[in-house]
């Protein structure tokens, strides 16, 4: 198969709105020794990459955000944190994937996905797609699964225990409900009136409404409480049974160094970017045991409308952007 000699990706010229993503052509080099090539079907637009694009960091990241990934614009200019595509090309030594593969990868915090090809060495995270899930559901398999299995595992959750999960149908917290359902826990969600069928449909066995949601007046007792939106340690752990585990997923400098009140403790940091993690999740996708959930699907010339759909701030799950011809802006799939 001979390769174009361009492909296709949208570049970052600034930090700002969707408005300052840019689609241009760019060379496209055939793989090196140890690498493949992938044709991208699916990519999403992450919280992640929204954050990247607007520097739009939790508390406190602001100058340090600037130095990590770059002062007047991103450092990385092509965003993307996830992929589901085809190897169409491989260099020498690379025995684990062949031409024709269908593949999930997960580029994290290396970003590149939103391009129609990516090149990316053997020690990066790949793995087979699953057959049964189409590459729409398979890109949006690792931000937020990869997000839920880290700060579980680091919670330590075991079966029986009672999860709280607030904000509970976005990327991170619908994921949060099935591998913590998985693990046997009882779980209880917090989201709007408009996605509590959902939160139940995802595992949930008790959902309450997040419209003037207070947890001073909810009923103690929670073994973990995860939330996705802010660090707020000292505000839910009156919640928490003893020996309870908060879980700022989307925590502040200051988040960072919460100190335990009691046995009750809070766990934040970046989530580990694991190709362990991504092999366990698309084996329980292959059993049917955990479903991405996919709030909209948008085509690759709308990119920016993709950017704009994370603005909102009203998704349910991952926003997606497919390579296919047919694809353009359906919402809640």
């Amino acid at each position: 198969m001979q390769l174009p000699p361009t492909t296709q990706a949208w570049t970052v010229r600034a930090y700002g709105g969707p408005e300052v993503l840019e689609l241009q052509e760019l060379p496209l080099r055939a793989p090196g020794p140890g690498e493949v090539l992938i044709e991208v079907r699916a990519t999403t637009v992450s919280s992640g990459d929204r954050r990247v694009r607007a520097l739009d960091l939790p508390a406190g990241f602001g100058v340090l955000g600037r130095f990590a990934l770059g002062f007047r614009r991103p450092r990385r200019a092509v965003l993307g944190t996830e992929l589901a595509g085809v190897v169409v090309a491989v260099g020498e030594r690379c025995r684990q994937f062949g031409v024709g593969d269908a593949v999930i990868a997960f580029t994290g915090v290396r970003m590149g996905a939103h391009a129609r090809h990516v090149v990316l060495p053997m020690g990066a995270i790949i793995v087979p797609k699953p057959e049964r899930i189409t590459f729409e559901s398979a890109a949006a398999l690792c931000f937020g699964g990869t997000t839920a299995l880290h700060f579980l595992r680091r919670a330590r959750l075991r079966a029986g225990e009672r999860v709280l999960v607030v904000g509970a149908c976005g990327t991170v917290g619908s994921a949060m409900i099935q591998i913590a359902r998985q693990m046997g826990a009882e779980v209880t969600a917090v989201t709007g009136a408009d996605k509590h069928d959902l939160a139940r449909d995802l595992g949930a066995a008790v959902v309450i409404d997040a419209a003037g949601f207070d947890p001073a007046a909810q009923r103690p007792g929670y073994d973990v409480v995860a939330d996705t939106y802010a660090g707020r340690f000292r505000q839910f752990a009156p919640l928490l049974a003893e020996h309870g585990r908060y879980l700022a997923i989307a925590a502040g400098l200051r988040d960072m160094f919460a100190r335990p009140l009691g046995s009750r403790r809070s766990i934040a940091g970046m989530a580990a970017e694991r190709i362990e993690d991504v092999v366990e999740l698309a084996a329980l996708a292959r059993a049917g045991e955990f479903h991405p959930l996919v709030d909209s699907v948008f085509a690759f010339a709308d990119l920016p409308g993709a950017h704009a759909r994370v603005d909102a701030g009203c998704k349910r799950g991952s926003v997606v952007v497919s390579m296919a011809p047919s694809a353009g802006g359906s919402a809640h799939q």
